[in-house]
């Protein structure tokens, strides 16, 4: 499913017009892109939150060219699933396999 995907059903679901929203999904996805890169949390209750997590200077090896590479602390954003989100999406995906 894609985002024009969730934007259909949301409005197929609601009768809210498909522009109306497409500017709501926008506006969710850009709060939650500025709210990250001050490096706050979004918490959504029965659902997840967004977050940032620290990645430790590390080495890496450039196969190609067998050399050493320093990848710099940096920071990347996650996700994690509320339990009972994880648990129903464990549930669904198991007994349809």
């Amino acid at each position: 499913m894609i985002k024009a995907d969730v934007i259909s059903e949301i409005a197929t679901q609601t009768g809210i017009s498909r522009a109306d929203v497409r500017l709501t999904v926008e506006t969710l996805i850009q709060t939650i892109k500025e709210a990250l890169t001050k490096g706050e949390k979004v918490h959504f209750r029965g659902f997840g939150s967004f977050g940032v997590q620290k990645r430790a200077r590390k080495v890496a090896r450039n196969i190609a060219q067998n050399t050493a590479l320093i990848i710099d602390e940096h920071y990347v954003p996650s996700f994690k699933p509320a339990q009972a989100f994880a648990k129903k999406v464990k549930q669904g995906t198991s007994a349809s396999m």
